[in-house]
């Protein structure tokens, strides 16, 4: 994720060789903004058509950069290979399927109007079954290489960790959009049923791999500079989490039967209010360690797309539980997480475009000029470990 200043640039041929999965943050990042902005409260909703447009944009950016991949996969298979057996750009695999499901369900929500309901529903099903088994996988394969082969040490735990383990909540968050369009009875419980189980999926593996990342962050100290903005994805289950479990009980009545439909609301505010009391406080902990290291000089990398997708996930739960509870504290917080949202993806997004224009988001990555600690190396990727 760290990129070298000032890089040569690239030959024609080689442009795509350093291409990693990280770069899917970009395509979640911006569908957010489209989904969280249709999600604010009724008099906060800004013009319908600007996030249409938004979602647009990252349809766009995900069909580019599935053929970029697929290019990359077909031309630079040993390049693929040493992301796989990088312990610090391996996570990134579960980006893949995040973006599939951020892209589908904002078709649903965002760009339903653009594209039409008919036409919504089919891309968002194509896309929720695709991100939802490839959020499996990682969420199997990825583990399963860090045990095996990556063999990485607690102290080199960085928040990235938890991202193949978020993507299924995405996906128990997303499919709820879909249970109106399938037949009544078995077909949508069972669909609801299962949203229900990946978000506990999610969940309890995240609760076994967060205790890591703060006990390294405390015990440690911070992370490296590049690596700071990977703070934010902590708010990335936390609030898809509280949005999971509101989309479950909104879907939820007709579905399964009663006393199930109540207690899912129920349950919506119970789990909600204290884990977004939890997201706060991570927020403002994740803030002073940014603004720590923009003092000490982080300079724009890719990671700084982490400001993105989970603070959209933060207003999307904000949002919902707005809507539960009735409360305008909720829908006054969803406003100004909104901001801070649109303000980290214009952050983000040009320095990603100036990136690409100068060629240094594509170079191969240097080591970062500055003395690592004993014992610390760097990966294929450039992060330090």
């Amino acid at each position: 994720m760290v990129t070298a200043a000032q890089s040569p640039p690239l030959p024609r041929a080689g442009r795509l060789r350093h291409l990693g999965p990280n770069w899917y943050a970009c395509v979640m990042g911006t569908a957010v903004v489209g989904s969280a902005g249709v999600a604010l409260p009724g008099p906060a909703q800004g013009p319908r058509g600007a996030f249409a447009a938004v979602w647009a944009l990252s349809l766009l950016l995900l069909v580019t950069l599935l053929a970029a991949r697929a290019v990359h996969w077909s031309r630079h298979r040993d390049q693929a290979r040493a992301h796989l057996l990088d312990p610090a750009t391996a996570p990134f695999y579960g980006c893949l399927a995040m973006a599939l499901l951020a892209v589908g369900g904002g078709a649903l929500t965002a760009g339903r109007g653009l594209i039409g309901t008919r036409a919504a529903v089919a891309l968002d099903a194509v896309l929720f079954t695709t991100g939802t088994a490839a959020g499996l996988g990682a969420a199997v394969a990825v583990p399963y290489l860090m045990a095996v082969r990556h063999r990485a040490e607690a102290a080199q735990a960085t928040p990235v960790w938890l991202l193949p383990l978020v993507a299924p909540m995405v996906s128990a968050a997303l499919g709820p959009l879909l249970v109106p369009y399938l037949p009544p009875g078995q077909p949508r419980e069972t669909l609801l049923l299962a949203c229900f189980a990946l978000f506990g999926l999610s969940l309890l593996a995240v609760l076994l791999m967060l205790p890591l990342v703060f006990a390294r962050l405390v015990t440690t100290g911070p992370l490296p500079l590049a690596l700071t903005p990977t703070l934010f994805l902590v708010l990335g289950p936390l609030g898809q989490s509280t949005t999971a479990v509101a989309l479950i009980a909104d879907a939820a009545p007709g579905v399964v039967p009663p006393p199930y439909d109540r207690g899912l609301g129920v349950f919506a505010v119970l789990y909600g209010v204290p884990v977004m009391g939890f997201a706060l406080l991570w927020l403002g902990l994740a803030t002073a360690h940014v603004v720590r290291a923009r003092r000490r000089g982080m300079g724009f990398t890719l990671s700084w797309w982490a400001f993105t997708f989970p603070v959209g996930t933060c207003v999307t739960g904000a949002a919902a539980l707005a809507r539960h509870t009735g409360l305008a504290v909720y829908g006054a917080l969803a406003v100004g997480l909104y901001g801070v949202l649109v303000a980290a993806w214009l952050a983000a997004a040009r320095g990603t475009v100036r990136g690409l224009l100068s060629g240094e988001l594509l170079a191969a990555p240097r080591p970062a000029p500055v003395v690592l600690p004993s014992g610390t190396g760097r990966t294929t990727s450039g992060a330090v470990r």
